[in-house]
């Protein structure tokens, strides 16, 4: 019996090792405070932004980080801990969960971990104020497409330059031979 609690106890710390690794940034909340209606308004945002939200008791947490090497976040994980797991987008939880505290203020950012490392409440708030990965992409292939539109802008103003020149030699001749 004792061995069965044990071994689901270690496939429980080994999924939530498995979510860390491949997450490229996991938020953590002390969510106190909070209303049910706000929680669900919070699970839909991340919902819609592809984040995982989920309530993992510390020791659990703890024993994944260790498993995975991280450290220094042992501080982290003491009281309620909710944790947001961002996969493919690693600013979009810091950018959801720093406008939700704002708005809330009745709870805080506790800290995260960015590629492997810890960072505190400061360095999610500076990760939030970063351009998502979608703003990214647009401002480079606007920047892509900056001498494209202007070398065709150039194009466009070429005939009208050319018969403006052509016409102010022909009206010149004009004028000498008359």
């Amino acid at each position: 019996m004792k061995e069965a609690k044990l071994q689901q106890k270690q496939q429980v710390v080994s999924e939530v090792a498995d979510k860390m690794k491949r997450a490229q940034s996991i938020i953590l909340l002390d969510y106190r405070g909070l209303t049910v209606d706000e929680v669900t308004n919070l699970r839909n945002q991340f919902r819609a932004a592809e984040v995982e939200y989920k309530v993992i008791k510390n020791n659990v947490l703890l024993r994944a980080a260790n498993e995975l090497g991280i450290e220094g976040a042992e501080d982290y994980f003491k009281g309620p801990t909710a944790v947001a797991f961002g996969y493919n987008d690693p600013v979009a939880p810091a950018k959801i969960l720093a406008k939700f505290v704002k708005d809330t203020k009745k709870t805080e950012i506790k800290g995260g971990v960015l590629d492997g490392k810890v960072i505190d409440a400061a360095g999610i708030d500076n990760l939030a104020k970063l351009p998502s990965k979608e703003e990214l992409i647009a401002k480079m292939m606007g920047s892509m497409n900056a001498p494209i539109t202007n070398f065709v802008g150039v194009l466009a103003a070429v005939p009208g330059s050319f018969v403006r020149a052509l016409n102010a030699i022909r009206e010149q001749k004009e004028a000498q031979g008359s």
